[in-house]
């Protein structure tokens, strides 16, 4: 069996007897150590081997068709100019529908074509799961929208964050870790997600498996629902890198319990490491 069929069985198996993908996930890597042989490891040992180098293309990588790479292309430079005029803050809210009317009237961005949208409708509802990526779809219409009364822009960030159980635990956080704490990404709305998504794609000639690795294509991220990630003052990109997890922030929210990781280490959803990220959503 293949590495990415049988990932795909276990976690599938996982939802359909109601088990979180993420214990289900360390339920088969503990499996896996005790007692398992084979072609079984060998699976694991492959998958891990992957996560551990996800920056880096590898055998069985699923990629933007040929034929459709000038249209992907297109899509990527007019997501970027629709960034730039709308302001990256808004972008974040920003829904498909609005993103759509606002292009269209603003020759700088330039209508969306048929096929553009095609093209994205086609993204959004492909099964994540044939790039390799194993986490819960938490955005299921590509007409699904951030509702801006639910949200609040959270000073000197650029970003926002949701009322309610995600902004209560941000400021829990700033309270007790101090200054030092940043707010590095708020809400992200589907246009967000695919920017991030085929922007990453795009920079390794359209891998969609290499950018499913550390950016949860358009639809799969909880950022749509209440999670946020953090960083330290002065650390600037690093912070979504391993040296985050050397800083006083990161210890420190260690200590108080907020690392109640969605993407934890040796984690079987497709998805690298990520200490920055704060698991708010159940």
């Amino acid at each position: 069996m293949k590495r990415r069929e049988f990932l795909k069985i276990a976690v599938m198996g996982a939802i359909g007897w109601g088990i979180a993908p993420e214990v289900m996930a360390q339920n088969i890597m503990m499996s896996a150590r005790v007692s398992l042989p084979g072609e079984f490891d060998d699976n694991i040992k492959d998958y891990l081997h992957k996560m551990e180098h996800f920056d880096e293309p590898q055998t069985g990588d699923v990629r933007i068709d040929v034929g459709e790479y000038r249209v992907f292309e297109s899509v990527v430079m007019r997501l970027r100019r629709l960034q730039q005029l709308v302001g990256h803050g808004n972008f974040q809210k920003l829904s498909f529908d609005r993103g759509i009317r606002i292009a269209r009237r603003y020759s700088e961005v330039g209508e969306f074509s048929r096929v553009e949208t095609g093209f994205m409708e086609k993204i959004f509802y492909t099964d994540a799961s044939l790039y390799g990526f194993f986490g819960q779809k938490t955005m299921h219409n590509l007409t699904d929208s951030v509702r801006v009364k639910d949200v609040v822009r959270i000073p000197y960030t650029g970003n926002y964050l949701y009322r309610g159980a995600p902004l209560k635990t941000f400021e829990e956080i700033r309270r007790q870790v101090g200054e030092d704490v940043r707010l590095t990404s708020g809400i992200r709305g589907i246009m967000k997600q695919f920017l991030l998504f085929l922007n990453k794609a795009y920079r390794h000639g359209g891998n969609l498996s290499l950018a499913s690795r550390s950016i949860a294509p358009p639809g799969y991220s909880f950022h749509a629902n209440g999670d946020f990630d953090v960083g330290q003052a002065g650390l600037g990109a690093d912070n979504f890198t391993g040296r985050f997890t050397t800083t006083k922030v990161y210890k420190r929210l260690n200590d108080l319990g907020y690392l109640t990781l969605r993407y934890p280490q040796k984690n079987l959803l497709g998805v690298r490491f990520e200490p920055w990220h704060i698991k708010v959503v159940a």
